[in-house]
Parts: C-alpha cells; structure tokens; sequence
C-alpha cells in the first residue's frame, strides 16, 4: 500500500458526535412534530457528524464521472460495442448527457475523468486525463490489472478529490462510465459479500435470458481463474475490478479523509464503495447511497454495507444520475437544519404534555 494510500486512511476520522447531537437538539425544536420529516432529519444530523459541525452546509458540489474500459468485453457479455465507452465521454463532455441535465438542475459540476478508456481520447479542456492503461485486461483469463494499477487508480482518485476540495467542495457524487463495468461489479459483488454470482448478476444495459446466463458463467469462470480472497480488497480490486472502479475508490477515501460526504450512485459505485469499506471501515458514516439500482445485485450489496438508499426510481444508468438526485436530497436536509425556525423563534406553540 502506498504512503499517499497509508496516510488518506489514517486521516479518516469517527463522526462527530457532539456536533451530531446538538444537530439532534435542534432538530427537534424545530416547528413539526419530531420525526416527521423523517430520512431528512436523520441526514442532517449524519452531515453534522460529517462536517463536524451542528449546522452543516451544502452549496459547492460536484460529480465526479470516471470512464474505463473492461477486456473482459471480449468474452461478449454485452451487447454494447466498447466504442460507446468514449463516445459518452464526449457527449459529457458536450453536455448532451443525462448526468449533464441532472448536475445542471442540481447545480452540481460535472468533473469528467479518462481513467483507462480503450480508445484515445482527444484533448479537451473540461476532460481530465489519469489514464492508467488503455482498458483493463481481460478478468476471465487472468487479473484484470496489477497491483500497482490498482493502487495508482485508487491514487488518482485521492488525488482528484483534493484538487476539487481546494477550490471549496462541500459534497460530491460518484459516477462511471465503461462498457463491461457491471460484469466487473458483479464479481466484485460475489466475492465481496459472499453472495452466489446468479444473486448479483443483472442484465446490465439490457441482456437476454441467454446473454444473462453467459455473463454468469464468465464471471464464475473469473472467480475461478483469479481466486480473489475478499480479506484483501487490494487484490480483489486489481483482479476482478476496472480503473474507473479503482478511480472512485480514492474519491470515496480522499472525500472522508477531507470530512466531505459521498453520494454514491449505483452497483458501479458500490462495488468501489465495497472495496473502500474494507480499507477504511469508518469510511461507511461519510456514504450515502443515493438511489437503488435497478440492477440485481444492488440490494444485496447495499445490505451488506448496511446502508439505506434514498430514492427507488429502477433507474440503471450510471454516470452520476442518481448521486445527483441524492446530493439534491442530501443539500434540502441541511436547509431544513438550518433554515426552518423553532416553535421558540416562530412563536408556534409546542406539543402539551
């Protein structure tokens, strides 16, 4: 592991517990009956906890979409050709996507991230470039990258997320784009909580019954190939997982490490956020899990990491889109906090006795 890896875990830190508290406190002056807001009021207390501070704040905000190519496209468990991987990153980087229109209305920045696209990307100057390889290999027959590519991967990550932080970040989501990448979860998935791969396994961007039995099979085969040992989510990450999973890995580490909460969107996302946990166990009080998946094995693993999603619209399209619906959610929380009065200051009378 290296030093930057070593240190941004050592800087993730409990909640905080007094500030959560007197968050607790003032939510329950507020003029309502305690609870009824329900989710609303336990998120604002969980960003006091976050942000160390009773009345936390949500104005600067950002989604972070990293792009990566998967080699296990060659063992046909899609029906989407690889070129698409790049050809959405010009349409984010256009503005023509759905993680466009939604960060828009959200006033969320799109920060866009070539971590391993197969195909070489022209410059652009929205597009940040920490290409680690031109895709992974393929998982099917060996690791999909080596140990170092995958502790570079989660570096990129740490690294992208401080550079954001310095120009003020006070909540990011997490998004993907990469042909492959649900196989890839899927693994990740199976082997990270312990699930059978048929449980986790979804149709991804829309699979036959026969094309879903496939997939199974290839990601049997991988497990079987590659012997991940889920005590070590390093390996698991260079065997079974892609640089844009890696990549978000770091965001979620430097995000926590910097007290910044994390709206994770979908299976993509918590595939990363199943490695991230198991490096950094405090890490799981700075997630939010933004929205459940239609994809089957999201459940499953959101059960695993014990966290509850926000919406349940049986949205699948990655990019950030339902991140940055929760970050809408998350910011409304911390505006009730802060901006709704007390029955002290509205002169409201409270409930008898």
């Amino acid at each position: 592991m290296s030093e930057l890896l070593t240190n941004t875990i050592k800087m993730i830190k409990p909640l905080d517990r007094e500030a959560m508290a007197q968050a607790q406190v003032r939510q329950d002056m507020l003029t309502k009956p305690q609870g009824s807001l329900g989710r609303l009021e336990e998120i604002s207390v969980q960003l006091a906890g976050i942000q160390a501070r009773p009345l936390p704040q949500i104005k600067q905000k950002a989604i972070i979409t990293m792009a990566g190519d998967h080699g296990v496209v060659a063992e046909k468990v899609g029906n989407w050709p690889q070129e698409v991987t790049a050809q959405m990153v010009y349409n984010f980087l256009g503005d023509g996507a759905g993680i466009n229109v939604i960060a828009r209305q959200v006033g969320a920045r799109v920060i866009v991230v070539d971590m391993g696209v197969a195909t070489e990307l022209k410059a652009h100057p929205q597009l940040v470039s920490r290409r680690v390889a031109p895709g992974t290999r393929n998982m099917a027959r060996g690791p999909a990258m080596t140990g170092e590519q995958a502790v570079k991967a989660i570096e990129a990550g740490i690294e992208l997320v401080a550079a954001e932080a310095a120009q003020g970040l006070d909540i990011v989501g997490t998004g993907d784009m990469g042909i492959g990448n649900t196989t890839s979860s899927a693994a990740i998935c199976a082997v990270m909580t312990r699930q059978a791969v048929d449980v986790v396994t979804g149709r991804g961007t829309g699979l036959s019954d026969e094309q879903l039995a496939h997939k199974v099979e290839v990601i049997k085969q991988t497990i079987k190939v590659n012997r991940p040992d889920p005590k070590n989510p390093l390996a698991v990450l260079a065997k079974l997982g892609g640089f844009e999973i890696g990549g978000l890995v770091g965001v979620m580490l430097g995000a926590a490490a910097r007290r910044i909460p994390v709206a994770i969107d979908g299976f993509i996302s918590g595939a990363a956020a199943l490695i991230a946990t198991a490096l950094a166990p405090e890490l799981k009080g700075y997630l939010f899990a933004a929205h459940l998946s239609a994809e089957s094995g999201h459940r499953r693993l959101l059960e695993h990491l014990d966290l509850k999603p926000l919406i349940n619209l049986e949205m699948r399209l990655g990019e950030g889109t339902g991140a940055a619906l929760g970050i809408f959610l998350i910011e409304a929380s911390a505006r009730i906090l802060a901006e709704m009065a007390t029955f002290g200051e509205a002169g409201v009378s409270e409930k008898e006795e």
